[in-house]
């Protein structure tokens, strides 16, 4: 049996699908054990499924839908193995997810994300302009899945800088004196779709002042759903950011709380990608029947990496269509996708959701 300290060892895109299959579906099933065994309310809902804690297949493993990790507790370490409890956004009102995190799912969740992102941006870490205030770190409040993104990237980095004040305005003087002391070196960007068209993007077009950012790589996710009612798409996104700051290298994700650590980056050809640490599953909602490639439905997302929760199978509130395993242009190998919209009547949530009704 593969322990996740030699999972993390192999490249995140090098597995074909049989290859891959084969040590997801082992790692399940040894997840979905381990949970049954710790987590009673885990244990109740494979028996009213009818489940037992061994899969065939990677489409056989049980799913937790997300929002019980709204209503109940789950969690399978004891309370004082509990070193961090993580919170999904939510508006006012609604509840929100509470994933709790024993010291062994924290630094997994971090070695995965060093994996997955360093693909893209390469090897060591980088000086990291947070397109955001300091003020998304310091506000419990808005402390969810914002601000843990900005910390679970920031571990990429080699020195920090907030792009925006705390009121939300951009710091020229301060951004100008980053790029000189990083002269010539790659910058990575990271932000919330929202927050960076908003409030970096927007601001900029307003100002003579440019900022040569030619050298940064941009990873950016959440908030598509706004610049959709504003009609911009993807590619109009990274059109209008080369103009105003001289950016090429933009990569969107889709990622969740509930699943922090494996995150599906958006290649050089527009696809988001299921690393060898994850995989995605479209379901249709009348059945929760397995999708067709090319066919809209329910995602359901895997990963390896939950110990202390038993999130390591998830069914989402989120639509989307896988367009094809092994075969990207970009070369790396699994599945890819596109994420087409939320399932009607879900929850409106988001980080930058909740930031813009706060």
């Amino acid at each position: 049996m593969m322990e996740f300290d030699e999972i993390v060892q192999i490249r995140p895109y090098s597995l074909d699908r049989q290859q891959k299959r084969a040590l997801l579906c082992e790692r399940m099933n040894t997840l979905t054990k381990h949970h049954q065994e710790k987590c009673a309310e885990y244990a109740n809902l494979l028996q009213c499924l009818g489940k037992d804690n061994v899969a065939e297949e990677i489409e056989d493993v049980p799913f937790v839908p997300v929002r019980m990790f709204k209503d109940m507790e789950l969690c399978s370490v004891e309370k004082d193995e509990i070193m961090k409890t993580m919170t999904s956004s939510g508006t006012t009102g609604q509840q929100v997810s509470r994933i709790y995190l024993d010291r062994t799912t924290a630094a997994n969740q971090q070695k995965t994300m060093v994996k997955i992102v360093s693909g893209f941006t390469g090897r060591g870490r980088l000086p990291m302009l947070i397109i955001d205030s300091p003020a998304v770190v310091k506000d419990r409040k808005m402390f969810s899945a914002r601000g843990a993104g900005i910390l679970g990237f920031s571990i990429l980095a080699s020195d920090r800088k907030y792009a925006l004040r705390e009121d939300m305005s951009i710091d020229y003087e301060g951004i100008e004196e980053f790029l000189k002391k990083h002269e010539g070196k790659k910058i990575l960007l990271f932000g919330f779709t929202f927050m960076i068209w908003q409030h970096f993007y927007k601001e900029l077009c307003k100002n003579t002042h440019r900022l040569d950012l030619s050298n940064g790589v941009l990873i950016h996710g959440g908030g598509w759903k706004k610049l959709k009612n504003e009609a911009v798409e993807p590619e109009e996104f990274k059109a209008r950011l080369k103009e105003v700051c001289g950016i090429s290298s933009v990569h969107d994700y889709y990622g969740m709380v509930e699943q922090t650590g494996c995150i599906y980056m958006e290649c050089e050809c527009g696809h988001l990608h299921a690393s060898i640490f994850s995989d995605v599953i479209t379901r249709r909602a009348k059945d929760f029947s397995v999708c067709e490639k090319g066919e809209e439905g329910m995602i359901q997302v895997l990963s390896t990496i939950p110990e202390s929760y038993p999130g390591h199978s998830i069914l989402t509130e989120d639509q989307g269509i896988i367009l094809g395993e092994d075969d990207c242009p970009c070369g790396r190998l699994g599945k890819y996708f596109k994420i087409t919209g939320r399932i009607k009547n879900a929850e409106v949530r988001g980080c930058s959701d909740t930031y813009e009704q706060k």
